[in-house]
């Protein structure tokens, strides 16, 4: 493996603006690693080589002007397959866009380029990102880099997995009910979610409008804050997102400081049905808070009870709004029905949905679409909004008295492929702990916190703040890490194996 890949995104940049690397050169190195590693990791869906490298050159040449050198520039990076890009397939993990390129760029892809960060390609994820696993993608399953035969977390396993195969320094996620965070704690690999509106979803493709939310996956917190710093921000085209002045995360994570911190423990976020390791992993996490001088206490978040129940009554409701767009008369995939010499719009739309969506989609859509009918809407959809304004209460009682709360990220460590498959309900247990975040849109971060005793493989702690202060969190995440660390020796994904295929 080239040292290039073992570098952080911060030190990469460094190296780049001292002269000491191209990013032709850093470019290259994430292909060639990619080249090695991807048939047995499926981190990628499209690798863009030939566009990758082009814009590394102009990455050269923009630096060799002297003017205009963003910090990430010539940095590369990936994105999940749920972000549009000009020229380039975007799948969002389903056969119903198989082929399709968009004739546009997505608003994070177009700060991406913007900042001059060379776009590796597409990441894999489950299909219209309705999964845990990334075992639900259209294209074959992704497979953790610490343990091949487990799986990546999800959605956004395909960029974690990335992230943490040392194929890019980089990457961006989506994150629904926890698919940037939980795929971060089972991969060992840092995660967040920006306070909802704070990063644009224009060119996303939508699973829930009301929960969708891009942010960074990288290897550091710093690396984390640099990337949100490119894609965050205020965007006209997307009525969601926050016009504000936004403060550098960057910055923020340089601080590290913990002085004065309160810290919260959610009562409810912990227990049974978290796996030993996991909670021993935290538990030391919390030790090393306490340690610091920072005052812990445990808080009650009640109405988490029902936030996962409520999470899987809106999400379904607004995925099967936001699916009814792929009926075969516009684009994506067409099927006309066997044996049907003169098929209608009903027939032609019945035989691509059929074909098109995989299990998983056909489930939550016909879910959404009974949570959402006649005679059933108040019993459900609008029982679950209410019982979400009382999770969103919840955390304003919290951050009364705290200023982050904190909790495992993920109840177990990674499990095995197709363990859960026959499963809905235990797949969907895997998003207990950060789904409250989306319903009521704080931002979050997960920390590898270690690796557990029984199986060798990465636990993380995830970090809540209030809404619009992100830059606590990576101001607290960043002296975290940095007390982790100094426990671990180091960065945990130091600790990892190497790939069986590794060259």
């Amino acid at each position: 493996m080239s040292e290039l890949t073992r570098l952080s995104a911060a030190d990469l940049a460094a190296a780049l603006k001292a002269g000491d690397v191209t990013s032709v050169q850093a470019t290259q190195a994430h292909l060639d690693r990619i080249d090695a590693v991807d048939d047995s990791v499926h981190a990628f869906l499209h690798v863009d080589g030939a566009g990758a490298l082009a814009q590394a050159v102009a990455a050269d040449e923009r630096r060799a002007t002297g003017a205009d050198v963003p910090d990430l520039l010539g940095v590369p990076v990936a994105v999940k397959d749920i972000a549009t890009t000009k020229g380039l397939p975007t799948t969002a993990g389903s056969r119903m866009l198989e082929g399709w390129i968009p004739p546009y760029d997505a608003t994070v892809v177009t700060r991406l380029r913007q900042a001059g960060m060379p776009i590796l390609g597409k990441t894999n994820m489950d299909e219209f990102a309705m999964g845990s696993s990334t075992e639900h993608s259209g294209y074959g399953v992704t497979h953790n880099p610490w343990r091949l035969d487990r799986i990546p977390g999800g959605s956004g396993g395909g960029s974690s997995a990335a992230v943490a195969a040392f194929e890019a320094p980089l990457a961006v996620g989506t994150d629904t009910g926890g698919s940037i965070r939980q795929p971060g704690a089972v991969t060992g690999t840092v995660g967040v979610k920006p306070t909802y509106g704070g990063v644009s979803r224009y060119g996303l493709v939508a699973l829930a409008s009301s929960l969708d939310q891009a942010g960074p996956v990288t290897r550091t917190v710093q690396d984390a804050a640099l990337l949100h710093d490119v894609i965050g921000g205020h965007d006209p085209m997307d009525s969601t997102s926050i016009d504000t002045d936004w403060p550098s995360m960057a910055e923020a994570a340089r601080r590290a400081d913990l002085a004065g911190l309160r810290v919260g423990v959610v009562k409810e976020l912990g227990g049974e049905g978290y796996q030993a390791g996991v909670r021993t992993r935290f538990n030391e996490a919390v030790q090393l808070l306490v340690d610091a001088g920072v005052d812990v206490v445990e808080v009650s978040c009640p109405h988490f009870e029902y936030a996962l129940a409520t999470y899987y009554l809106i999400l379904p409701a607004e995925a099967s709004s936001n699916l009814a767009k792929f009926d075969a008369m516009r684009y994506g995939l067409r099927v006309t029905p066997d044996g049907v010499p003169a098929p209608s719009a009903e027939q032609v739309m019945a035989a691509t949905r059929e074909a098109g969506f995989g299990d998983e989609v056909k489930r939550r859509v016909i879910l959404g679409t009974y949570a959402l009918s006649s005679g059933y809407y108040d019993a459900y959809y609008g029982q679950a909004q209410k019982v979400r304004t009382l999770i969103s209460r919840d955390f304003e009682a919290a951050f009364g008295q705290v200023d982050v709360l904190v909790s495992p990220t993920a109840p177990t460590t990674a499990f095995r492929i197709g363990e859960k498959l026959e499963d809905p309900l235990a797949m969907y247990l895997n998003d207990i702990a950060t789904i409250p975040a989306n319903l009521s849109g704080v931002p979050g971060m997960s920390l590898p916190s270690g690796l557990a005793d029984e199986d060798g493989l990465p636990t993380g702690i995830q970090i809540l703040a209030p809404a619009l202060q992100d830059a606590r969190l990576y101001t607290v995440g960043a002296a975290l890490e940095s007390l982790l660390h100094e426990r671990w020796g180091g960065p945990l994904l130091n600790r990892a194996p190497e790939l069986e295929v590794s060259a």
